[in-house]
């Protein structure tokens, strides 16, 4: 096989592999096995308990957790070998996998295990929606998790990339740059956020052999661009395509195309901290938006039109949810003026009922064509209705910052819905009124009680009764504006082998991806 990327040698590069892994190159090792990958710009830092930066970990092929997902969404074991739990789902018992190595030759012992996810839990605000944990006890090769309040799930929450496992042994100082030093089938290089990152074997990988010396995943934040990247053979996958692309590649034998329907959901959060506070103007708001149009036409059925937090591919009651703020233009400018909005001074946009100018900020950022292209069409949408919006398109890293600190007005989302294996983490890190997450200041105490109870409960009817309920009561709160299920597509290369597409989207880079020889 043809190498596509040369191979550097420099005397910096020979100096130390200290000082080669702050370098943002391409440097793969000579005759090897490698591939180049198309990706979207996401992480800043490779510290895991940062934001949402521990998926970037696992989709390289670096981190890995105690559980995991497969091809189907069916949980099954991985750093562990099984689990049990008690029946009020407040004690779990996982038995750790013997033979393991971090990729520093390191054992990954119980013990490490166990200061890895302490390491987790002490760093990351994101935990408490997880799992509440009291003490976590080593027995030989099982670690007792007790919690302080129930968990139906607590298997499945340990498959979120936030809990992967990771060498605390060793200096971390380095970690935002560097990496963690993990147990999967890559170990990083080298990173740079806004250029190449570079991943390598793990000569110490339990479990198989690992086919290529090196991955490159390459940031290409435009699709369009991304998609010509992989026609003239520069990649050789392109993640995130979208159904334009498609268009590109159908019928052409050199190129696999892979599609699914997504478990991710896009929406925007109302920040009711500020104008959008009032019930009447989120009602206005979601009656004014034209999701229909923006999904079937704009992105040319790239996407399903949303109306409820959890998408119709998973049967949690999506045709029996009540929509009462649903398309409706007139509906959307009857409720302004009941609520007392006017247009006072004849621009064209409504005032508030005290005589102040209405004017929101969205807030969406630009790694995600299709956001931008919601973001757009809302605006000329509550335009027709008398609402004024101003966007304001930034870095994904930037978006999650402004969310943190709760500035803005609308904040467009686009998350697995399911990244437990069901909705409700999902729902409680961002409906649940004191979640890290809920800088919207949604606040409904029966969601909150529902949540309380959904944690406990382990039969599947009466879990698919709680979450249905739960969505009923965000819906009627007009609490989120959720505009559509995205189709994911991931185009690659014919001779690319081993590629699969997963519901739970965290395996980008995995053992059996390679190049056909």
């Amino acid at each position: 096989m043809k190498n596509r990327i040369a191979k550097k040698v420099c005397a910096a590069a020979l100096a130390g592999l200290m000082a080669m892994a702050m370098i943002p190159a391409t440097f793969v090792f000579a005759d090897g096995n490698t591939m180049t990958i198309g990706v979207t710009s996401f992480a800043d830092t490779l510290e895991p308990t940062e934001q949402y930066f521990s998926w970037v970990i696992s989709r390289y092929g670096v981190g890995q957790g105690l559980t995991k997902f497969d091809e189907e969404g069916n949980m099954v074991p991985c750093l562990a070998t099984e689990w049990t739990n008690s029946e009020d789902g407040k004690t779990w018992t996982f038995t750790i996998r013997e033979g393991v190595k971090f990729s520093n030759g390191n054992d990954m012992t119980p013990e490490l295990v166990k200061a890895s996810l302490e390491r987790t839990m002490e760093m990351s605000n994101r935990v408490p929606e997880f799992f509440d944990i009291d003490s976590i006890e080593v027995d030989g090769q099982n670690i007792t998790f007790n919690l302080n309040r129930a968990n139906a799930n607590m298997a499945g929450c340990l498959a979120d990339p936030l809990f992967l496992i990771m060498d605390t042994s060793i200096d971390n100082s380095n970690i935002a740059m560097e990496g963690p030093v993990c147990t999967g089938p890559y170990a990083f290089q080298s990173f740079d956020p806004s250029g190449d990152t570079v991943v390598v074997r793990n000569e110490y990988y339990w479990d198989g052999e690992v086919p290529n010396d090196s991955v490159t995943l390459r940031i290409i934040g435009d699709q369009t661009t991304r998609s010509m990247a992989l026609q003239s053979g520069e990649i050789d996958v392109a993640y995130n395509l979208k159904t334009e692309n498609v268009f590109e590649f159908d019928g052409n034998d050199n190129y696999n195309i892979q599609s699914l329907e997504s478990l991710r959901s896009t929406y925007a959060f109302m920040n009711q901290n500020g104008a959008l506070g009032d019930l009447a103007l989120r009602q206005a708001v979601l009656r004014g938006l034209d999701k229909e149009t923006y999904t079937s036409i704009l992105l040319e059925g790239g996407a399903t039109p949303g109306k409820a937090p959890v998408p119709p591919t998973l049967d949690y009651g999506y045709e029996e949810l009540n929509d009462e703020n649903a398309y409706d233009p007139d509906g959307a400018k009857q409720v302004l003026a009941d609520a007392g909005y006017e247009d006072v001074d004849g621009d064209g946009y409504v005032e508030d009922p005290d005589g102040n100018k209405v004017e929101l900020t969205f807030v969406y950022y630009d790694s995600r064509a299709e956001l931008g292209v919601y973001a757009q069409a809302a605006q000329a949408s509550l335009k027709e209705i008398g609402i004024n919006i101003k966007l304001d398109c930034v870095s994904y890293e930037t978006l999650l910052d402004r969310r943190d600190s709760s500035q803005y007005d609308l904040l467009i989302w686009n998350v697995l819905v399911a990244n437990t294996g069901d909705p409700e983490n999902y729902l409680r890190e961002n409906w649940y009124s004191t979640s890290a997450n809920n800088t919207a200041g949604y606040s409904n105490a029966d969601v909150d009680a529902w949540l309380d109870e959904l944690a406990s409960t382990i039969d599947a009817e009466a879990r698919k009764e709680l979450i249905v309920k739960i969505q009923q009561a965000i819906m009627d709160d007009a609490a989120t504006v959720f505009f559509g299920y995205e189709n994911t597509f991931l185009i690659s290369k014919s001779t690319v082998e081993g590629l699969v597409m997963y519901p739970m989207d965290y395996y980008w880079v995995t053992a059996d991806m390679k190049i056909a020889e």
